[in-house]
């Protein structure tokens, strides 16, 4: 009777186990059919179709005129789809001749069992058709852009190039990545539970929307022009690099930034040295190609050297501790301390006024009157001026001015310090520094952009840039503008003077470090017309052999380059 009872005990167990698992089990379907059933039909749904992605055309940059620099040209990509191909050997063997690629790698990407794989990227469309004319099973081209440059090496470190996603790598195409990326779009197909396409199931597609166009202040003519100018000094020199700035002083609008050599933007990853970078290591592949890509007008700092003494003049007459009419004199150097800070002229000027010392451009003169101001007055200067603060130019990687610690400045710093000598700026820095000051005192933020214009040609957005007022006096303004006409009419600036322009300048000629390395930058700035500014312009010519200063070698480049670019402006002579 006992046996009897604990088996019935032991079926009712067992019964009330089977049922509590089978109740668990119809639970778990109850919900898995009716409360997560969105989930899993977006699962059976992601398992039958198959997304690619249609990369949208990036908008194109074009200069002040229109003219087309940045632009697109349809290219391929050659995918194949594993479970779709039905003649592996063809397929490859095919492959393998039309994009001249090794067996090896062609037969490992289209043996790999995945739902796709791209065999090749940026193919000319030419051979992307001929490869969708065989007709093969599972071998898919979809139609693609790449960037193209018009004119190879024109402003390649203004312009900047993509990478093989279609994003900004340096220069304009990173600074305005948002405006010309665009949006992507999708095609998506269906297949069966093998990963073949059904047919009669219409694609879904989402299409790609176009970037918008950037338009920018460079003037294609301007710019190449310049490159030409900066290309002939440099042969002619045997220098290292040669660049040149061209601004509008009134609004800041750039029209040419050259920094020669150039590199070919369709190539971006071949050296412009002639060094094959085969022979290089990886690491010094990579920090030759980064020094190629830096554009020494906002990456770089340098000595202005004397074009700063437009500066310490300036602060030294909006101070009032020197006048027109002051005279000094040279004996060809200055003792301060324990220094022998020497002229330019070994002989020295003799006795000079305050404009024949600019006009000179005589260091004891700058010395005297920098020290007349004081160390603490002249840093105050120095930070009024902006030369401590970024000129936000809407290019990445602007370099930061390189100066004394205020309290570091002693009278021999203060002394090299007023003729541009014991700190560093950017080239940039200086152009919009002297622009400040024969503007009317308003420190303009230097940029190249201008406007965004849609694919209907409507202007979407117009660039706005602040200005900073008071930066010297109108009176100041002016007085400047007539000395540094003088310089060029009389003095050190005299090869950069044009019959019939009233031009305005000051050249100089700087040591770099260390100064045992004997290199040398020569340098000139001049704007025009003198009494009303509509063009400013600097060239920099780094480690010229033979003679070096800045007045015998850059002001005529200059020169040259205003002969044909004021009238091109529409600045008539007088």
């Amino acid at each position: 009777m006992k046996n009897k009872t604990y088996n019935k005990k032991k079926i009712m167990v067992v019964f009330l186990c089977a049922a509590a698992i089978l109740a668990a089990l119809i639970g778990r379907l109850v919900y898995l059919m009716i409360f997560d059933a969105e989930y899993y039909q977006e699962l059976a749904q992601d398992l039958h179709e198959r997304e690619r992605e249609i990369k949208a055309a990036r908008g194109e940059i074009v200069d002040r005129n229109g003219v087309v620099l940045a632009t697109n040209r349809t290219v391929c990509t050659i995918s194949v789809i594993h479970s779709q191909i039905e003649d592996a050997e063809e397929v490859i063997d095919v492959l393998c001749r039309e994009l001249e690629m090794e067996e090896e790698t062609v037969r490992k990407r289209v043996e790999k069992v995945s739902s796709m794989e791209k065999i090749k990227t940026n193919v000319d469309k030419q051979t992307g058709d001929k490869i969708r004319n065989y007709g093969l099973a599972g071998v898919k081209v979809d139609e693609d852009f790449k960037r193209y440059y018009p004119y190879d090496e024109l402003a390649s470190r203004v312009l900047g190039f993509t990478g093989g996603d279609n994003q900004g790598i340096i220069g304009l195409e990173v600074k305005y990545e948002e405006y010309l990326k665009g949006t992507n779009g999708t095609i998506l197909t269906v297949t069966d539970a093998r990963g073949i396409e059904l047919e009669g199931v219409a694609e879904d597609r989402i299409e790609p929307v176009a970037g918008d166009t950037l338009q920018v202040s460079l003037d294609y003519n301007i710019q190449s022009y310049c490159e030409q100018a900066a290309l002939k000094v440099m042969e002619e020199k045997q220098a290292e690099a040669v660049s040149i700035l061209l601004m509008n002083p009134q609004n800041g609008e750039i029209y040419a930034m050259v920094n020669v050599p150039e590199f070919n933007l369709n190539e971006p990853y071949e050296l412009n040295t002639g060094v094959d970078g085969d022979s290089l290591t990886d690491e010094e592949l990579q920090d030759a190609l980064n020094q190629m890509w830096r554009n020494r007008c906002i990456n770089d700092t340098y000595e202005p050297g004397s074009i700063f003494k437009i500066i310490t003049s300036s602060a030294c007459l909006e101070e009032g501790v020197v006048s027109l009419e002051d005279t000094f004199f040279c004996p060809g150097y200055r003792i301060v301390e324990d220094r022998r800070i020497r002229c330019h002229k070994v002989g020295g000027h003799g006795q000079e006024t305050f404009v024949q010392g600019i006009q000179n451009s005589c260091n004891p003169v700058f010395m005297d009157i920098g020290l007349r101001l004081g160390s603490d007055r002249f840093y105050d200067y120095f930070e009024q001026f902006g030369l401590l603060s970024l000129t936000n130019i809407d290019l990445p990687g602007e370099a930061g001015t390189i100066m004394h610690k205020k309290e570091d400045i002693g009278t021999v710093e203060l002394a090299t310090m007023t003729f541009g000598q014991s700190f560093q700026v950017t080239p940039i820095q200086m152009a919009v520094t002297v622009s400040s000051i024969i503007n009317g005192g308003r420190r303009i933020t230097p940029h190249l952009g201008t406007a965004v214009i849609g694919g209907n040609g409507e202007v979407v957005e117009e660039f706005e840039y602040g200005e900073e007022k008071g930066i010297v006096s109108e009176e100041t303004s002016e007085t400047m503008r007539m000395l540094l006409e003088s310089v060029v009419s009389e003095g050190s600036g005299k090869n950069g003077y044009i019959e019939g322009y009233s031009i305005g300048g000051k050249t100089a000629t700087s040591q770099t470090l260390p100064r045992s390395a004997n290199k040398y930058i020569s340098s000139f700035l001049a704007f025009a017309p003198a009494e009303d500014p509509q063009v400013i312009g600097m060239v920099i010519i780094h480690d010229p052999q033979g003679v070096y200063y800045g007045g015998t070698i850059a002001a005529p480049v200059l020169r040259s380059i205003y002969d044909n670019v004021l009238p091109y402006l529409g600045i008539e002579k007088n």
